[in-house]
């Protein structure tokens, strides 16, 4: 695998090392003892799925509060989106600010999303798919959102307005200045 540091501290980018034949290719999609060399997470307690049938879907800002955060590894497996990672730490040099990633079954990357950062999505093409691995199980009273048009944000998305969003992301109140 292949690791790029982003500007936010602890989100990385992760490309496949592929070993290619005649038959197709192999790759290494995660691998602990790989992410603790890089220093990132190395744990996992659970895969998720996200399958998204229209084009313009969207969710998102979720994070969990500590004790209960949790790393993400995100990558889509088919069709594309758009992706959105917010620092929600108040301790880190890059609080408030958030990097956008196109992730695609045709890039086959994958994104680090660290404890204390919100994540949303907008899906490019219809029929998408996600998967997440996450490092600590969902903790409902911990759960905290973010409203995808937040202009604490100032997040600039492909489109002017999702065309699904649930009731529950279209209405995370306003983040406290």
């Amino acid at each position: 695998m292949l690791f790029t540091k982003t500007d936010i501290p602890g989100a990385t980018l992760v490309e496949l090392q592929k070993f290619e034949d005649e038959r197709g290719f192999f790759a290494r999609g995660w691998c602990s003892r790989e992410f603790a060399e890089q220093g990132l997470p190395d744990h996992v307690v659970q895969m998720n799925i996200s399958y998204n049938r229209h084009k313009h879907t969207l969710r998102g800002f979720h994070y969990q509060l500590a004790p209960h955060g949790e790393d993400k590894m995100l990558r889509c497996i088919r069709g594309s989106l758009y992706d959105v990672l917010i620092d929600m730490r108040p301790e880190s040099p890059t609080y408030k600010q958030h990097l956008t990633v196109e992730l695609s079954a045709a890039n086959q990357r994958m994104l680090v999303i660290p404890k204390g950062c919100a994540n949303a999505f907008l899906t490019i093409e219809d029929h998408t798919e996600a998967t997440y691995l996450v490092s600590e199980f969902y903790a409902p009273a911990a759960e905290r959102g973010v409203r995808w048009n937040d202009s604490a944000f100032a997040v600039k998305w492909p489109v002017d307005e999702p065309a699904v969003i649930s009731d529950k992301d279209r209405t995370w109140p306003d983040y406290p200045e």
